[in-house]
């Protein structure tokens, strides 16, 4: 089966009785009563290689949301737009993907953060080896990590840390000297068991 259609029947399956999702890291409390989840999307670029790799960015240090941390491409979705089109419009702006270079096979499980947002990962397949252009202010840098690499569940790696008071429990992935955790690890978890990589 070809890439493009193993991850559109994964992410049409819908989740079965045996896949345990993550929804979010919010607890009760996290937000006040007439708070509401801005919504945002990501794109989650693979490459359309023989052995195929994830897009991501490492975050400059100044930006005022997750400051140096591993994340996709994305952001808020604007007025008028819906998931898609943000996150391909993010992509553009931050790493210089064009859109007509992205073909995007669907929607994949959103997730809810700590920080109010409600981030829908979108799945594109994009061609090997093109040139990507960070944007100064936003991303220090641009790499790719093999796909199933962040799909084999050996990888992901459960942690807690305490924040506001209360225990959070999160998973990390390290590539390399990269560490990915959060939101992102989150969404690759997510699809890990969707995909069931091998």
């Amino acid at each position: 089966m070809m890439l493009k259609d193993r991850l559109a029947v994964a992410l049409a399956k819908g989740a079965g009785a045996h896949m345990i999702l993550l929804t979010g890291d919010q607890h009760d409390g996290d937000l006040a009563a007439t708070d509401t989840l801005l919504p945002a999307a990501v794109l989650i670029a693979v490459t359309d290689r023989a052995d195929p790799g994830v897009i991501l960015t490492q975050r400059t240090d100044t930006m005022s949301r997750h400051p140096g941390q591993i994340a996709f491409p994305g952001g808020r979705i604007d007025p008028g737009e819906d998931v898609v089109t943000a996150a391909l419009r993010e992509a553009e702006e931050e790493i210089a993907l064009p859109r007509r270079h992205v073909t995007v096979i669907g929607e994949a499980d959103s997730y809810r953060t700590v920080t109010g947002f409600q981030v829908t990962p979108v799945i594109g397949i994009i061609p090997p080896d093109l040139v990507f252009t960070p944007s100064e202010a936003e991303v220090a840098s641009v790499f790719e990590v093999p796909l199933a690499f962040l799909l084999d569940e050996a990888n992901h790696v459960e942690a807690t840390l305490e924040w506001q008071g209360h225990d959070r429990h999160y998973y990390e992935i390290m590539w390399n000297d990269r560490r990915i955790w959060g939101a992102t690890a989150a969404m690759i978890v997510n699809l890990a068991r969707r995909l069931r990589w091998s």
